[in-house]
């Protein structure tokens, strides 16, 4: 799995971009869009499959094909989503297609979503060892098969585990540096982690973390995430509704660009191999082009 691991940390590079806000541009708005964070140089872009999302295969299908290199993640495809069969097609169908430039994250979801879906939300680990079996056991007709590059989600000891054993590597969400040191602490230094960071590119305290505060207020209110940060130090008035200004600031990169590439930095020092920022902002369809000019150029150039 070394060989593999490393081809994986080489495609996605150091800094990615992770964003939601594709979901609401119309498809050729998409293809520009990603076109150009493509120009600015980042090797990875993440996008996630919400309850308001595209399918998520073929959201990565539009994307491989608005860009002729860039690395494209699923951040995640839901396993409830789909049966596991069919998603192990669907992304050996895509890296059939698109060669060295698909990366399936997957994950169990949350358990109103799961819910949604008239599945029980119980023994998520086992769940997901179950549907990973069912995955790599699952027919395809097409020889020689290319592996597919895969990581899970994963916050608890118990998933990040299971990504180092059947998966390569992990894929973290709203976690402070500290989880990330934990995390490459419990993998060992072979797995890939992938890390997301959620930023507000603004120096304005007040200002920045209020939308900081609109973004992570939903996260706050669900269970497996409150339950994450209070393993990593944060007490019950820390997550208790939009959030303490500790836990924001922890969680959550604001400031200047600077700012925002120093919490990158600290990431990666802290055991991170990649770290895909997600820019947020007051207008929660705006996709922050020029946020990421920014840091492509802070980050980047050169």
């Amino acid at each position: 799995m070394t060989q593999e691991c490393e081809a994986l940390r080489e495609r996605l590079g150091a800094i990615g971009v992770w964003t939601f806000a594709f979901d609401a541009r119309p498809a050729e708005r998409v293809r520009s869009d990603v076109g150009e964070l493509e120009g600015l140089g980042y090797s990875a872009v993440w996008v996630p499959e919400g309850s308001s999302s595209r399918d998520v295969f073929s959201h990565l299908s539009l994307l491989l094909s608005a860009t002729s290199h860039i690395t494209v993640a699923s951040g995640i495809a839901n396993i409830t989503a789909r049966q596991p069969e069919v998603m192990s097609q669907g992304a050996r169908t895509l890296v059939d297609a698109y060669p060295g430039r698909a990366v399936m994250g997957i994950g169990v979801g949350h358990e109103y979503s799961t819910e949604s879906r008239g599945i029980a939300w119980d023994r998520p680990l086992e769940r997901m060892r179950a549907y990973l079996d069912r995955m790599d056991a699952a027919p395809w007709a097409w020889s020689p098969e290319t592996p597919v590059p895969r990581l899970l989600a994963a916050l608890g000891d118990g998933m990040l585990r299971l990504s180092a054993e059947r998966a390569l590597g992990a894929h973290s969400y709203f976690v402070p540096v500290v989880h990330t040191a934990h995390a490459r602490a419990l993998l060992g230094p072979e797995p890939v982690l992938a890390v997301e960071l959620t930023a507000v590119l603004d120096a304005e305290p007040e200002r920045a973390r209020e939308v900081a505060r609109g973004w992570a207020t939903h996260y706050l209110e669900l269970p497996n995430y409150a339950r994450n940060l209070r393993r990593h130090g944060f007490d019950a008035y820390d997550v208790a509704g939009r959030g303490s200004d500790r836990l924001i600031d922890a969680t959550i990169a604001w400031g200047d660009v600077e700012a925002i590439a120093s919490r990158v930095r600290e990431h990666l020092d802290a055991g991170a191999d990649h770290v895909c920022v997600q820019f947020v902002s007051g207008d929660d369809a705006d996709v922050c082009i020029p946020a990421y000019r920014e840091l492509a150029a802070a980050t980047l150039a050169g």
